[in-house]
């Protein structure tokens, strides 16, 4: 599992982005892929998988706070 820090989140619109830990690009979230937890605030730290999505682009899954 990657770990990293919420970035940004869009509660209304159901999207964010997480900064990684390790220094790669930031990671894609969407509300669907949330576990335990229905929305994340900026500063949450959080583990994660990065998954190909259906329009072919990485996004981050199974997101849960740690």
């Amino acid at each position: 599992m990657l770990t990293g820090q919420v970035k940004f989140y869009d509660e209304d619109r159901g999207f964010g982005f997480i900064k990684p830990d390790d220094g790669g690009p930031d990671a894609f979230v969407h509300a669907t892929n949330l576990v335990g937890i229905s929305e994340l605030r900026p500063g949450m730290v959080v583990e994660y998988e990065m998954t190909m999505g259906t329009r072919g682009k990485m996004h981050a899954t199974n997101v849960r706070i740690i």
